[in-house]
């Protein structure tokens, strides 16, 4: 067997295992006998568990039909649009469907734990995303959309991931940590703060975001949770 086969055995297997048991009720150990395989072939091809779940939700979301339709469009003022609506608009769901929501519990217990978990995520979505919103943030630029904001655009893409994990984190509890004013208009409130904060400017917020905003758009992108 080919180790691209083997390596997709034991993904199928581990897929198995976490959706019967969930993330800490599975073992590397069990993930190995369900592919029949032992542990030690397992580690060489995933070092950890934190690995392996990585590695699935990876697959999940390049396998996201919305997402593979954004990421072939043009990079472009309105492509950036839409992966600032895609994240808020997934962000805000997340309380709304119990998988994301355990998905979100994981991340953040690996930032006060070893931090494994997070490292292989953010690595996964950087290659995944980031070379597109860094391509459609350098076109607003060049197209007088947005004025150029620091040095590395992929830092601004962080800050915009980061609001929208924070304002899903207090919203995730059955009695939310807090409670925004105005609610039904947050997805636009936050879609405004960060196309601002990445540098977007007045003329081109008024001119782009009411059309991604439509309920005609696609549903959110649930890859940029990642």
């Amino acid at each position: 067997m080919t180790g691209d086969l083997r390596r997709q055995l034991i993904l199928g297997a581990a897929k198995r295992c976490f959706a019967r048991n969930g993330f800490a009720g599975t073992t590397t150990k069990s993930v190995a006998a369900a592919a029949a395989i032992s542990e030690g072939l397992l580690f060489k091809h995933f070092p950890s568990k934190a690995a392996l779940y990585a590695e699935i939700l990876s697959e999940e979301c390049r396998a996201d039909p919305d997402l593979v339709h954004l990421l072939g469009q043009q990079p472009s003022t309105e492509t950036l649009f839409e992966l600032v609506r895609g994240m808020v608009g997934h962000f805000l769901q997340i309380r709304d469907d119990e998988q994301e929501a355990q998905r979100l519990r994981l991340m953040v217990t690996s930032h006060l734990d070893d931090g494994e978990f997070a490292r292989l995520l953010y690595g996964k979505v950087a290659d995944l995303i980031g070379p597109a919103f860094a391509a459609s943030l350098d076109r607003a630029v060049a197209a007088g959309d947005a004025s150029r904001i620091g040095g590395d655009p992929l830092n601004l893409f962080w800050f915009a991931h980061h609001t929208v994990l924070m304002a899903a984190l207090v919203r995730l509890p059955s009695v939310p940590c807090l409670t925004y004013d105005n609610a039904v208009d947050l997805e636009r409130q936050l879609c405004e703060f960060i196309l601002r904060g990445i540098g977007l400017n007045e003329a081109a917020i008024a001119s782009h975001l009411d059309r991604v905003l439509s309920p005609h758009q696609g549903p959110s992108i649930a890859a940029e949770s990642m």
